[in-house]
């Protein structure tokens, strides 16, 4: 297998990021960042605190407009649709569709529209449930939209119109379906907030996936999570990939979870990338165990890295 065909995320990208830039005033927290996402792939963005990495991820899912930059998330044929990228910029358009499928330029789009329209989901470090409601309205408000479009915006469902009616049975189907593959089902009239720390975490997921997206963006989701939640949090990211198809871009401090998940691996340190490849050439190189764990003599890393499984 050659080099370029081992770069799936080159030959088949979901999302390119190009030139990526963040200033908060004096402060670069982002500066000139390139990669690509693969399609149908788990992409892990790793580095130290304060490396940028959620604020890649805040740009990406339209909470922050970047300084400068593209963003473009494919939908089809990724290969067809590469000649038709450079038309969109220069027409300074946000979406554009094809034939064989439409390109999505993110930074253009506020947060609302990533989410329902070019179907970026995420999740965040800091558990965002809706704590008071049960376990199943979780997952039926994150199909909230559809819903209001089956019941024309209220008046459908108030009087029952079988639109509705049928959208509605789809929302719990498609809501008891993740409940089973985070294996909630039993709590699913149990309020959210009453879950142990690592059932909301896949709960959290689980919502995510109720609003059937192309690119799904995990931001630490096995922080706080115990050896055995971390394992089966590997076994439902795996298994989203291969059962849905769904791109997944992680941030994860836990190096357990993203040597064993990631088809693909990216290093930020000070919002500058320092190492893009596959988890295996990665973790071996010397230059990004300093950064990560913050040792500036390389003579250390070997050291360390044992400490913390990263040989």
């Amino acid at each position: 297998m050659t080099a370029q065909e081992q770069m799936s995320w080159d030959n088949e990208p979901i999302l390119v990021v190009e030139h990526l830039s963040m200033r908060f005033g004096g402060l670069v927290a982002v500066n000139d960042l390139s990669f690509r996402a693969g399609r149908g792939e788990i992409t892990a963005i790793i580095g130290p605190n304060g490396a940028g990495k959620t604020t890649v991820f805040n740009c990406v899912t339209g909470f922050y407009r970047p300084t400068e930059g593209r963003m473009a998330l494919v939908h089809g044929d990724a290969a067809a649709l590469k000649a038709h990228l450079g038309p969109v910029t220069a027409h300074d358009r946000s979406f554009a569709k094809f034939p064989d499928g439409a390109v999505f330029l993110l930074e253009r789009l506020p947060d609302h529209l990533v989410a329902r329209h070019a179907r970026v989901a995420r999740t965040f470090q800091n558990i965002r449930l809706f704590q008071g409601m049960t376990v199943l309205e979780n997952l039926l408000v994150a199909q909230h939209n559809p819903l209001m479009y089956a019941s024309s915006f209220t008046v459908g469902g108030l009087i029952g119109l079988p639109g509705f009616r049928n959208a509605e049975k789809a929302a719990v189907e498609r809501a008891v379906h993740w409940l089973e593959k985070v294996n909630l089902v039993q709590r699913a009239d149990d309020p959210a907030g009453d879950l142990p720390y690592g059932d909301q975490r896949r709960l959290e997921i689980a919502r995510a996936m109720c609003s059937d997206p192309v690119l799904l963006c995990l931001d630490e989701p096995a922080a706080g999570l115990n050896p055995r939640e971390s394992a089966a949090l590997n076994e439902l990211l795996l298994s989203i990939r291969h059962d849905t198809g769904t791109s997944i871009l992680l941030i994860e401090h836990d190096m357990s979870v993203v040597m064993e998940i990631s088809d693909h691996v990216i290093v930020l340190d000070y919002g500058v990338k320092i190492a893009d490849g596959r988890p295996d050439e990665v973790k071996n190189d010397a230059k990004v165990i300093a950064a990560y764990l913050g040792v500036e003599d390389e003579a250390e890393v070997a050291e360390v890295a044992e400490e913390v499984g990263l040989d």
